[in-house]
C-alpha cells in the first residue's frame, strides 16, 4: 500500500501531541478577553495570561517541526498548561488546559521508531540469538587479576555465616 508523503511526514514526528498543543494554546489565548490598557494596567498577571497561551501555541509548532527536542517541548508545554488554571480563565474554561495536557503527552509518549519511514510497517525488534555452547563458559571474574569479588565463599571463614543458618550447607 502506497503512502502520501504527507503520511510519512506527521508520522516521523509528534504532529498530533504537537497540533493539539497548539489548539490548546489558541482555546486560551481566545478566552483572554482583556484590551491591551487593562493588562497594561493590571500589571504582570495580566501579562501572564497573554504570554502563557502564546507560549503555548510556539511549543505546539515547534514540536511539530523540531521533534527532536520532543521531550523539552512536552513537558514545558505541561507545566505552561497546568499554570494556565490561574493565569487565563481556568486554563481557558479547562478546555484549552485539557488539549495542551493531551497533545503534551502525546507529544511525550511518541516514538520516531514505531514505523519505518521507508516502508510504512511497524518494526518488530530483533530476536537475540543464543550464544554458542562453547563460548557460553563462565567468563574470568572482573577487576585486577587476583582480587575476588565479594561473595559467602571468598569471605575469610571467621566472617562466613555459620553453616545451616543461611549458606545452605
Amino acid at each position: 500500500m502506497a503512502r502520501s508523503a504527507f503520511w510519512h511526514w506527521r508520522h516521523a514526528r509528534p504532529f498530533w501531541g504537537g497540533l493539539f498543543v497548539f489548539l490548546g494554546g489558541l482555546e486560551i489565548f481566545l478566552t483572554v478577553k482583556a484590551p491591551l490598557p487593562v493588562v497594561v494596567h493590571v500589571g504582570m498577571q495580566g501579562f501572564i495570561g497573554y504570554l502563557l497561551p502564546i507560549l503555548l501555541g510556539l511549543l505546539g509548532v515547534l514540536l511539530i517541526f523540531n521533534p527532536a527536542q520532543k521531550l523539552f517541548y512536552s513537558l514545558v508545554a505541561a507545566v505552561l498548561a497546568l499554570a494556565s488554571w490561574l493565569t487565563s480563565n481556568l486554563g481557558g474554561f479547562v478546555i484549552g488546559l485539557l488539549l495542551a495536557l493531551v497533545g503534551s503527552a502525546l507529544a511525550f509518549a511518541w516514538s520516531p521508531t514505531k514505523y519505518n519511514p521507508a516502508s510504512g510497517v511497524r518494526e518488530e525488534m530483533p530476536e537475540e540469538t543464543p550464544e554458542p555452547e562453547e563460548i557460553s563458559q563462565p567468563a574470568e571474574a572482573p577487576g585486577p587479576p587476583g582480587v575476588q569479588p565479594e561473595t559467602s565463599q571468598s569471605r575469610p571463614r571467621h566472617r562466613r555465616p555459620s553453616p545451616g543458618l543461611l549458606s545452605g550447607e
